[in-house]
C-alpha cells in the first residue's frame, strides 16, 4: 500500500504535458509582464495569490459578530472552538485538494482542456461519485452562495447604517446589491488578485482596530462574564464560529486560478493560522471590554466608540463585503 506522501506524488504526476506547457506559458506571460499594471492588478496566479484569496475569504461580517458568540460560548469555548474548525477546516480543504487533482488528472488523460473553464466542487464530485453526487454538490453549492450573498447584502446595510442613518436598511440592502452586480466585469478567481490583497488589509485593520480599541476603552463599571448560561445559546455561538472556517467549497476555484494547484495542499492551513491572529485577539478583546453586554449587540460596532477609526473599519468592511459577494455571484453564475 502506498504512503500519503507517494500517493500525493503519484496524483501530481499524472498531470498531462498539456497541462504543464500551460502553466509555462503562463508564468513566462507573468514574468514579460512584471511590471505592468494588468500583472499586478489582475494576472493572479501564484502561490501567495492562493494565499491572500483564502485567508481574505474566511473572514468579514463574522469578523464583527465573533465577539457576540464569545458571549454565548465563554471566551475559554469560544478560543478552543475556533482552533478547532480551524484545523478541521484545513484538513478538508486539504482532502478536497487532493480530490481535484485526482479528478483533473484523470480528465487531463481524456483530453478534456479546461483552458476557458472553471473546475466547481460539485464537478468533482461528479467524476469522481457520479452524477448523483453532483446534484447533491450543485444544489448545496447554489443554496449556499444565494444564502451567503444575501446575509452579505443584509451585513452591509446593517453596517452602513452605523455611519449614515438618513435612509432605512432596506434601500442600502438595494444600493449594495446593486453595485455587487458589478460581479460579470471579473471572470475568475485568476483575475481577483487586487481584491484578494485589499481584502485581507481591510480584515486586518479592522481586527486590530477592534482589540485596540475594545482595550483602550477597558471596563466601564462592573462587566460580567457569565457565559456559557444556556443550552442553545451555546450551540448558536458555535454554529457562527463553525460557518467563519466552513468555506471549503470555493477551495476548488482557488487551486483551479493556480498555475500549479499541487502546490496548494497546506496553504489552506496558512492562511488559517494567520486568520487566527485576527479572530482570537479582536474577538477576545471585546468580550473582555464589554461581558454579557454583547448579547443585545450582535454587531461590535453598536459597542465601540464612534470615531474617524471607528468609521474607517466600517468602510473598510464595507467594501470587502461587497468583495465577498462579488466572489459568490461569480461561482453562482458559474453554476450551469
Amino acid at each position: 500500500m502506498l504512503s500519503q506522501k507517494q500517493a500525493e506524488e503519484a496524483i501530481v504526476s499524472n498531470y498531462s504535458e498539456t497541462d504543464q506547457h500551460e502553466g509555462k506559458e503562463e508564468e513566462a506571460e507573468e514574468n514579460h509582464s512584471l511590471f505592468s499594471i494588468k500583472s499586478a492588478l489582475w494576472h493572479g496566479g501564484s502561490v501567495w495569490d492562493a494565499w491572500f484569496s483564502c485567508a481574505s475569504n474566511q473572514v468579514a461580517q463574522v469578523l464583527l459578530t465573533l465577539p457576540y458568540s464569545f458571549s454565548q460560548l465563554g471566551m475559554l469555548s469560544g478560543i478552543l472552538l475556533q482552533i478547532f474548525y480551524g484545523i478541521v477546516g484545513s484538513w478538508t480543504a486539504y482532502l478536497i485538494s487532493v480530490l481535484y487533482i485526482e479528478y483533473r488528472s484523470r480528465k487531463e488523460k481524456e483530453n478534456v482542456n479546461f483552458k476557458n473553464h472553471v473546475i466547481q466542487w460539485f464537478e468533482v464530485l461528479d467524476g469522481l461519485l457520479g452524477p448523483y453526487w453532483k446534484a447533491v454538490g450543485l444544489a448545496f453549492n447554489c443554496t449556499f452562495l444565494l444564502f451567503g450573498s444575501v446575509i452579505q447584502l443584509i451585513a452591509c446595510a446593517s453596517n452602513i447604517y452605523y455611519i449614515n442613518d438618513h435612509m432605512d436598511k432596506r434601500t442600502w440592502t438595494y444600493i449594495f446589491g446593486a453595485c455587487c452586480a458589478t460581479t460579470v466585469f471579473i471572470p475568475s478567481f485568476h483575475n481577483y488578485r487586487i481584491w484578494s490583497f485589499l481584502g485581507l488589509g481591510m480584515t486586518t485593520y479592522t481586527a486590530w482596530y477592534m482589540a485596540i480599541a475594545a482595550l483602550i476603552h477597558g471596563q466601564e463599571g462592573v462587566v460580567t462574564h457569565s457565559a456559557p448560561t444556556k443550552l442553545v445559546l451555546y450551540f448558536t455561538g458555535a454554529t457562527n464560529i463553525l460557518y467563519t472556517f466552513g468555506g471549503h467549497a470555493v477551495t476548488v476555484e482557488i487551486m483551479h486560478a493556480m498555475w500549479k494547484p499541487q502546490k496548494f495542499k497546506y496553504i489552506y492551513l496558512m492562511a488559517t493560522l494567520y486568520v487566527f491572529t485576527l479572530t482570537i485577539p479582536s474577538a477576545t478583546a471585546v468580550y473582555w471590554a464589554f461581558g454579557d453586554q454583547l448579547l443585545n449587540h450582535s454587531n461590535a460596532f453598536a459597542l465601540l466608540p464612534k470615531n474617524g477609526f471607528r468609521d474607517a473599519a466600517v468602510i473598510l468592511m464595507l467594501i470587502h463585503q461587497v468583495k465577498l459577494n462579488l466572489a459568490g455571484l461569480i461561482r453562482l453564475l458559474d453554476c450551469p
